[in-house]
């Protein structure tokens, strides 16, 4: 082994050795079957090391730009506390962890900046496991800029760049990167679930379920590993490989349920797609204003008024959504009608959920059986299984419908009666779309942690798609060798052996301060 000279990590170099140290891993024919499987799993592994360190201190605005009462200023690496005497004159370091008033000056002049607040966090008991500072100054911009330019001019200091401070927590141990991803979710978070899904992630949930099933695979793996070794001595407990099978087995089977569920985390942190569809003049465009309170689209008792598709991001019901307003679906008089029906029936397709709505006062009219008969009914026959489609029937203008008049028919469709004019009946609106959208992206309070990135999915694919080649009845090196690469796809999902593009996009999402 022998050590970068970019960095502290290890690469491996192979040496010739007299003896081999593995019996069963001899150098094989490279036309043996057995050898290419081998050869195919491996060639699956990405590669790469973790970010080598500069060991500069970094300083940045943590804190929103623009005016505000109060500014955080960070600082992380071995100057913080240099920069901190410095910028306070002082000769000893306040009380660790402790706010401390004081009077910060620029070294060059001398002169006072800002009387602020300071916060000496010596490593590795710090956000970045190196020891930091934070300066809680006063937010208008000269009083910002001048502490920034002050700490520029201190000797071993320099400007962070995006994401550099979560990026050494990251390189310090003080965060995996399941935990980095939950906490630029966190950070981005707009809506109350986004919100909880991103803490549970921050929290370790994911990574903490990512290593148990690793520490499953080390133990199988453990077990395959000493019965190639020593099974023909009778030196094993009988059932050792029984009870690695049945521990590999019960695995596939939970990334299974995990890798079905994959959508709807990808749901919760991009929001769900929500379409309202229906004929003309069905109140389509009155929806998506009253839930997005605010006015999207064009409301008018002339038919064929929408003609394009009109998307808006809501907060429904504390999910992410975008909605989309599409023109109602009839025979267009005209080419432009025509290319919005088409447009509006193309976006029916890609919908996570479909608001299906219908004038209340008019069922009978053939455009709205038409529709029932069509939309209604192909969605509706189809199971969760078949399709992740979701679908609400609506019955606006509600506050048509006289007392003493004729109700919807029984065997009508289940369905929500609505008035976008009076407000009735969007209580119950909203809490059957709450219903439906936790479906969709999962709840964020209770059940499993869910993959909200594609990264995610695809280590999970990858492990389990390694895990369908561990047959020890067959052959136990090749089972060992799939159990190495399902391995080593759990430990690059939490981080371990990420290559350095990979983790360049994942940290850019951050602002310079974090």
């Amino acid at each position: 082994m022998v050590h970068s000279p970019t960095g502290p990590h290890p690469r491996f170099l192979l040496v010739p050795a007299s003896e081999p140290q593995f019996p069963h891993l001899q150098t094989p024919d490279p036309g043996d079957p057995v050898w290419n499987m081998r050869w195919a799993l491996c060639t699956r592994r990405s590669s790469g090391a973790a970010a080598p360190g500069s060991g500069a201190t970094i300083f940045a605005l943590s804190s929103g730009q623009g005016r505000c009462g109060i500014a955080v200023i960070r600082t992380s690496g071995p100057s913080s506390g240099h920069a901190l005497r410095i910028l306070t004159a002082a000769r000893d370091l306040p009380p660790a962890r402790h706010a401390s008033l004081r009077l910060l000056s620029d070294p060059r002049s001398g002169e006072p900046l800002d009387r602020a607040l300071v916060l000496w966090f010596p490593g590795p008991r710090s956000f970045t496991g190196e020891d930091c500072v934070e300066f809680h100054v006063h937010g208008g911009p000269a009083v910002v800029s001048g502490v920034l330019q002050a700490l520029g001019s201190v000797p071993g200091l320099r400007p962070a760049e995006a994401g550099e401070f979560t990026r050494r927590a990251f390189a310090n141990g003080k965060l995996n990167l399941t935990e980095v991803e939950g906490l630029a979710d966190l950070i981005h978070a707009e809506t109350e679930a986004q919100r909880r899904q991103a803490l549970r992630q921050l929290d370790g949930e994911l990574g903490h379920l990512c290593r148990g099933w690793a520490e499953t695979l080390t133990k199988a793996l453990a077990h395959v590993e000493a019965y190639i070794d020593f099974g023909e001595d009778d030196n094993l407990e009988e059932g050792v490989l029984e009870q690695a099978d049945i521990e590999v087995r019960a695995l596939e089977v939970a990334l299974g349920a995990h890798l079905r569920d994959a959508r709807r985390g990808q749901r919760l942190r991009s929001g769900a797609h929500v379409v309202v569809t229906g004929p003309p003049n069905a109140g389509k465009s009155s929806l998506v204003n009253l839930l997005s309170r605010k006015p999207v689209s064009i409301v008018s008792p002339e038919p064929g008024t929408t003609r394009d598709v009109l998307e808006t991001p809501v907060d429904l019901a504390g999910f992410p959504v975008l909605l989309s307003d599409t023109a109602g679906l009839r025979e267009g008089v005209g080419p432009v009608e025509q290319e919005g029906v088409r447009r509006a029936r193309e976006r029916l397709e890609q919908a996570d959920l479909i608001l299906a709505m219908l004038d209340a006062s008019d069922l009978a009219s053939p455009s709205s059986c038409n529709f029932l008969a069509t939309v209604v009914a192909s969605v509706g026959a189809q199971s969760p299984s078949d399709s992740s489609q979701r679908l609400l029937l609506v019955l606006n203008k509600s506050d048509l419908l006289s007392p003493e008049g004729p109700r919807p028919p029984p065997d009508l469709p289940p369905h929500l009666l609505l008035s976008c004019l009076t407000g009735e009946g969007l209580d119950g609106l909203l809490e059957a779309l709450r219903k439906e959208l936790a479906a969709v992206c999962g709840d964020p309070s209770t059940g499993s942690p869910l993959l909200t990135r594609a990264r995610h999915q695809h280590h999970l694919q990858g492990c389990l798609d390694a895990l369908s080649h561990y047959k020890p009845s067959k052959d136990l090196a090749l089972a060992a060798e799939a159990l190495r690469v399902a391995r080593g796809h759990l430990t690059r999902l939490t981080g371990g052996g990420g290559t350095e593009e990979i983790l360049d996009i994942i940290f850019r999402d951050f602002c310079v301060g974090k």
